[in-house]
Formats: C-alpha cells, structure tokens, sequence
C-alpha cells in the first residue's frame, strides 16, 4: 500500500470519531494521521491489525523517533529539532481525543520532556485493529460512546450562541456559529423584507449542516436543479406576486457571484420555470471592496450594514432578473 492511501486511511479514522477534521488544512491533517500511524507503529504496507497498543507491546515513539519515523516511511524531510512541535500541534490533540497516551521510561519525565514516549490506548485498540472490517462501526460507535468526539467537546462551549434565524414565516432556524451563518441570517431577516416582502423561503443551508431548511416540493415544482448539485447558494427563496427565484450567496471569505459562478448557475437552473436573480452580499464595504473586481455583470450586491440599497450590476433598471 502506498503512503498516501495509509494517510489517507487514517484521517478517515479520525474523522469518523470526531476529529474536526474539516476545519484543518491539508497539511495538518496529514500530520495527524501520521502521528496515529507512528504511534501505531503501522508502516504503508502495515495492517492495521498489527496497530500497537499500550500494555500489548514494548512501543512507545518519541517526538524525535516520530520524525525519524515519518522521514524513513512517509517521505518526509523534516528536522530533528521540529520535535516540540509535534508535540503540541499533532500529538496533543490526539491525546485529547483519546486515542493517544503519553507514557515514559522515565516516570518522572514532565510533558515536555522529549524522552517521553506515546503509544495508542487501550481504548482506542479496537478502533484501529478492526478498520476495514464489518467489526470497525461497531468499534467506532464504542470508542465515541467512551470519549466522546473531539468536535462536539469542541464546540461545548459555543452552543450558547448559534445564531438563529427568523424564517418569513416565523419559523427559527438553528444555525451553528460563526460569521458566515449570522450573514445568512441578516439575508433572511434584512434583505429579504427590504426588497422581497412576500418572499417564501426554500433553502437555507448551513457550515456543518448543508441542507438545513429545504422546501424540496416547492423547489421541484418550479423545477430547481438536484439540491446536491455544487452550485447550490447559500439562500434560496421565491417572490409568488413576480415569480421570481432569489438565489443570494453569503459572502465571508470567498465565492461571490463571479463571471464563472453565474454561469454555472445560469446553466445548472435552465430547468427552472421561474427567472432568476443573483444577489452577492457583504458584511460591509471593507468585505464588498475586496470582492467588487469579480462580481459578474447582470448581479445584484447587497451590503448588511446599509440595507436598504442595492448595488446594481445592469440588467432591468432595479431589482429583477436580467433578460437578454
């Protein structure tokens, strides 16, 4: 087995467990499936029965071992002297989460201490030994029961302050925190009374919840495309008095409505029996600015903290989708 399907088959591990794998780069999620495998002790071509398990066998690996271990197997070129940060950007988590221990030939080694050895719990060791067999769900499903998943400990805290929106028709909707979701909400909430009062809500999706609010039979009527479909906006609602489909994008840190967005969209609704219009919103000018070069023609851009104007990129004279 190559190097990259190992990795790759150990961040599948980690996130099927709760590690919060969709907030991190590449890069770190590749360091924490190799800080699982080396505390493993599993090789590309290791199987995972043979993972190591504190108590089971005489492996423990230290940071410097780790990146031996990583430069020898994985094709890694780093530094001896990198070890600290093993420690505290790879090895940690995963000893929060559970499935790693740190444990020392020297019982008096302190946490820092770069002869301290880390090996994989007992706890965890159903966990890796039964991946890729039907026994794993079940081994999965036992070892969150006991550890719980690192992401809902995570986000323990903020529950507190999910943002919630108040839907047209007076329905909340829970969306989990965050800036991206609270300009959704002023999409909702502002936009949408402002400029279309008998808007009916069809979709509003979410960061970890993609499909929080769907009316599929409403969408299906008016012949929406398929709601998988990767052009799918962040709000999506429709004006019955000038049948008209709103399909408005969240705008935080990336995807307004560009040339090459549009089009996609324009494509991918031909089916619709409803005129489109695209609305692009901001949190502000400082977010419009940084955007405004790629905003397609025959849009709409909206800005949260002056609601009541629109900035109209052509098509009709005001708010309304562009006809040829």
């Amino acid at each position: 087995m190559s190097a990259k399907k190992k990795i790759a088959q150990a961040c599948h591990l980690l996130e099927a467990i709760g590690l919060p794998m969709e907030k991190q780069t590449d890069r770190r999620k590749k360091r924490w499936a190799m800080a699982l495998l080396g505390a493993a002790n599993l090789k590309p071509n290791s199987s995972w029965k043979k993972a190591a398990i504190a108590g089971e066998t005489d492996h423990s690996i230290t940071t410097r071992e780790m990146i031996e271990f990583w430069n020898t197997y994985y094709g890694e070129k780093l530094s001896r002297g990198s070890y600290d940060d093993v420690k505290r950007k790879d090895l940690d988590v995963l000893m929060v989460a559970g499935i790693v221990a740190g444990s020392s030939a020297n019982s008096n080694a302190n946490a820092n201490d770069p002869t301290r050895g880390y090996a994989i719990t007992k706890e965890a060791a159903n966990l890796l030994t039964t991946f890729g067999t039907k026994d794993w769900d079940k081994a999965v499903a036992d070892f969150t029961k006991i550890a719980g998943t690192l992401r809902n400990r995570f986000n323990k805290g903020r529950v507190r302050k999910s943002v919630e929106i108040k839907t047209p028709r007076g329905d909340v909707l829970t969306l989990t925190p965050g800036p991206h979701n609270l300009l959704q909400k002023q999409i909702v909430e502002m936009f949408l009374p402002q400029f279309v009062q008998d808007a009916v809500l069809l979709y509003v999706g979410d960061a970890t919840n993609k499909s929080l609010f769907i009316d599929e039979a409403e969408l299906k009527k008016l012949g929406f495309f398929e709601l998988s479909h990767e052009m799918l906006p962040d709000v999506v609602a429709y004006s019955p008095k000038r049948d008209w489909i709103i399909l408005v994008e969240a705008v935080h840190s990336a995807n307004p409505i560009d040339q090459v967005r549009h089009l996609q969209m324009e494509e991918s609704t031909k089916k619709c029996k409803a005129p489109r219009v695209y609305v692009s919103a901001f949190k502000d000018r400082a977010a419009f600015r940084k955007w405004v070069v790629e905003i397609s023609w025959e849009t709409e851009a909206w800005l949260a903290d002056e609601p009541e104007h629109l900035i109209h990129f052509n098509g009709d004279k005001f708010l309304g989708p562009y006809r040829a």
